[in-house]
């Protein structure tokens, strides 16, 4: 038997009409959750510690899958990536507090000997390839016994984990004071920045939109 052509072209109800566009915020909810998860994710740098590749203000995304695919619960591999290499822009989980996310340069990966000798920085005996945006800006030479910032080490890198430093070498809280970053902590590597404000001059940086983070 066939339905009327009424009764196919029945309004619908209000219920109908809110099921639906429940439905439809639902599935758009669970997709974004899925990419921010998995995929990529939207970081914002909120301190200086990274000057002057990547300033106070700066938005950019991170590649969540650049090292993998880990269970978000238990960290454990589902789908086995890159490991992490030297020069790597990373954001990972801030081990005194994580709560946090952190963003720093990886400059030491498991069995490395990482040392910084009057603010000199080598790893396995060599001078690490800094970008051209790495600084160090004080003058002074701080001695071991005072703060670990300008000579350190030497150091083995132990395996599953990182020695990472912030490009702003002389105002940057990272592996030199509080240790190493676990592997399975890392939860992306930075890709490019989408959008940078400065709030000193409250104005956008457009030139900054679109660069690619080395």
């Amino acid at each position: 038997m066939f339905k009327s052509s009424s009764a196919q072209n029945s309004p619908k109800t209000k219920q109908q009409i809110f099921w639906e566009y429940a439905q439809s915020i639902i599935i758009a909810l669970l997709l974004a959750m899925l990419i921010r998860t998995f995929v990529v994710q939207a970081f914002k740098i909120p301190s200086g510690s990274m000057l002057n590749t990547l300033l106070i203000g700066d938005h950019l995304f991170v590649n969540k899958m650049a090292y993998g695919i880990r269970n978000p619960f238990t960290k454990a591999v589902w789908i086995a990536g890159e490991n992490p290499r030297h020069g790597d822009v990373i954001v990972f989980i801030y081990p005194v507090d994580p709560s946090k996310d952190f963003i720093k340069r990886v400059i030491g990966v498991p069995g490395d000997v990482v040392e910084i000798r009057d603010k000199k920085l080598f790893v396995n005996g060599k001078p690490f390839p800094d970008p051209p945006t790495a600084q160090w800006t004080d003058s002074r030479i701080l001695p071991a016994n005072v703060q670990p910032r300008d000579n350190f080490g030497p150091i083995t890198v132990p395996k599953d984990s990182l020695f990472v430093m912030g490009d702003n070498r002389d105002h940057s809280y990272d592996s030199r004071f509080w240790g190493f970053v676990p592997i399975q902590d890392v939860k992306g590597k930075a890709l490019f920045i989408y959008w940078s404000w400065d709030s000193e001059n409250f104005r956008p940086r457009f030139e900054r939109i679109g660069k690619i983070i080395h």
